[in-house]
């Protein structure tokens, strides 16, 4: 069983490597991007039966910073 995590920051907090990612953008001729939000995606092999509490459980206490990021879990 394969699950993904996608952390982003909540929104509110500061980015400071999607601005410079925004900044880089635009030096290279890409007008009209606004804003960029960076995150993370974590992939886990977990064994068959592995409940998407328990791997809320490892992103509350392990994968995600919860005070400044959110996540979104997959489970497939």
């Amino acid at each position: 069983m394969k699950a993904r995590v996608h952390v982003m920051l909540k929104d509110g907090v500061l980015d400071p490597q999607g601005e410079a990612v925004r900044h880089a953008l635009g030096s290279l001729g890409f007008d009209g991007v606004g804003g960029v939000r960076q995150g993370k995606v974590i992939e886990l092999d977990l064994a068959d039966g592995t409940s998407e509490k328990t791997v809320r459980e490892m992103c509350d206490k392990l994968l995600a910073n919860t005070v400044i990021e959110r996540y979104d879990i997959e489970l497939a």
